[in-house]
């Protein structure tokens, strides 16, 4: 029931953005198939498209939010909402899910004040992304290294693994050299110089990771952060306006619109691994269970052990049949939920926000045509995740040595 419960919210999340994705070029086809909705006057194809994106992603940045409120404090597997909201009555939630998208095609005129929600809510959704992914890294190498005690082949994959992450790296790298400064287009030093500082960055972090002075240096999660780095960066540059001249990518069609889909499928992985990541491991944002809460289980569990068993070896069954049901429920009262409920609900709440931007150029809804993330904002979006990317991973490196005392395992 666990696993069909966040598959199922997981369905609902990437249904949303791919009819987003569609409706952002056919909108005015399909509003036009349903009678009574009319949300602008507007001639232009961009501006319906640009504004089906936001009421979609509106619609279920209200429901998962409504979700996540639903759910806050749902700590025991004896609370009616753990059984009633997160994992059954699913036609409801759906036909509440589909109520969510419909009706905000009925608000009228621009929705600017939901643009600069999604600006700032897409902001957040980055940055816990960032920090999930460098915590998966680290757990997963972690994981090899101790698997590596007793298996050889557990550290010929991380070594294998490492090398083509930095090939990677590399390859984002070369491509940016080559096709983003192209011969007669001047000096592009935007572009060499994002690329040279992405070089500088991960050469940084990467040197500071095998060095005995930082114990918390590892390769594996060092070459990982540098082939997501070299990939923002590459994105930033595939983001820059057709009309600028260091875009040497702007003229080739079949390639870009590859390059496109491929960073759009990038990215709904990792909206979806994040918010199911986020979800499952919210120790990582300290958003787990107390240790009262520990202690009132344990404890739960012991008495119920011990009243079940009786203290003078005697039994007498229908009395013990009664008190051992009497205890089983009161330990499943203290029994906690696998995961925080509400924070899972939230990370898709963010998401859809981010979404909203990723579709619409972050809010980029003129006269021009619109392609997915194409924008001079999109281009400084991206290389702000890089820099806030770079900056975490360093912090994990540096900051065992500035507090000694604190524990950072």
């Amino acid at each position: 029931m666990l696993r069909s419960a966040r598959a199922g919210y997981t369905v609902l999340f990437v249904a949303t953005m791919i009819l987003a994705w569609v409706m952002r070029d056919y909108a005015r086809e399909m509003v036009n198939l349903v009678p009574g909705v009319h949300y602008g006057n507007s001639n232009d194809d961009v501006w319906y498209g640009s504004q089906a994106v936001y009421r979609l992603t509106f619609g279920n940045f209200i429901f998962f939010t409504g979700m996540s409120l639903l759910l806050i404090g749902t700590k025991y597997k004896s609370d009616l909402r753990h059984d009633e909201i997160q994992h059954g009555n699913w036609p409801i939630k759906v036909f509440f899910w589909l109520v969510c998208l419909f009706v905000p095609f009925f608000i009228p005129g621009h929705m600017h004040w939901f643009e600069w929600i999604s600006r700032i809510g897409s902001g957040f959704y980055l940055i816990i992304q960032t920090i999930i992914l460098l915590d998966f890294v680290c757990m997963l190498n972690d994981a090899w290294f101790e698997q590596g005690e007793r298996s050889r082949v557990y550290l010929y994959a991380l070594l294998a693994t490492v090398v083509a992450l930095y090939i990677i790296h590399l390859t984002f790298l070369g491509v940016g050299f080559h096709y983003f400064k192209p011969s007669g287009a001047g000096s592009c030093s935007l572009n060499i110089t994002l690329l040279v500082w992405t070089v500088l960055i991960t050469f940084a972090f990467s040197v500071m990771s095998v060095m005995e002075y930082f114990p918390n240096g590892s390769l594996f999660p060092a070459s990982a952060i540098s082939a997501y780095c070299g990939y923002l960066a590459f994105s930033a540059l595939m983001s820059e306006p057709d009309d600028y001249d260091c875009n040497g990518m702007a003229d080739k069609d079949a390639a870009k619109g590859t390059s496109v889909f491929f960073g759009l499928c990038i990215t709904l992985t990792a909206v979806v691994y994040s918010a199911i990541r986020a979800g499952s491991n919210t120790g990582t944002f300290r958003l787990t269970r107390s240790e009262s809460d520990e202690d009132a289980y344990l404890m739960a569990s012991e008495e119920g052990h011990l009243t079940s068993a009786g203290t003078d070896g005697k039994s007498n069954a229908p009395e013990e049949q009664t008190t051992s049901r009497r205890n089983d429920r009161a330990i499943d009262d203290f029994k906690p939920v696998p995961y925080n409920y509400s924070f899972f609900h939230l990370i898709f709440s963010l998401a859809s926000l981010y979404v909203a931007m990723l579709l619409t150029a972050w809010g980029t809804d003129d006269n021009e045509s619109v392609e997915i993330g194409v924008s001079w904002t999109s281009v400084w979006v991206k290389m702000g995740s890089q820099i806030f990317t770079a900056l975490i991973y360093t912090w994990t490196l540096v900051a065992p040595i500035l507090f000694p005392d604190r524990d950072f395992s």
